[in-house]
């Protein structure tokens, strides 16, 4: 393992998904799926959205038109809150997921907008 892109991943990871969401990742994590931790923060947030070719705000909306498209609903869920940490806009997870509608099919963005507004619904509540 790579300690600097390491790191680096678990500065953008914390920033994007908040401290307590990736603090509770990792303390939750044993002895099988710490690997998994250790990939994802190093890879994943340290190797890819460590880079600045392309800003948060960008990466988190090829997210939420990816994610949607590969059925994994509680990833949907927390990128949607990613996304608008990263600055995406309500208006814009919309448009997505319109754009989602027509190359991935209607069931697909139905599915998106119905997790998208349980989720502002959730923030709007605290």
């Amino acid at each position: 393992m790579d300690r600097e892109t390491y790191q680096r991943g678990l500065e953008v990871r914390s920033a994007v998904l908040g401290e307590a969401y990736v603090n509770k990742a990792l303390a939750d994590a044993d002895d099988f799926s710490k690997p998994l931790q250790d990939l994802v923060t190093e890879y994943c947030w340290g190797a890819v959205w460590g880079r600045e070719e392309l800003p948060r705000k960008t990466r988190s909306m090829l997210n939420l038109a990816m994610i949607p498209i590969l059925n994994r609903p509680n990833e949907l869920r927390t990128h949607i809150k990613a996304a608008l940490t990263n600055g995406v806009t309500r208006d814009e997870i919309r448009e997505i997921f319109l754009q989602v509608a027509i190359y991935a099919g209607v069931p697909t963005a139905v599915d998106s907008f119905r997790l998208a507004r349980e989720v502002f619904a959730e923030l709007d509540e605290r």
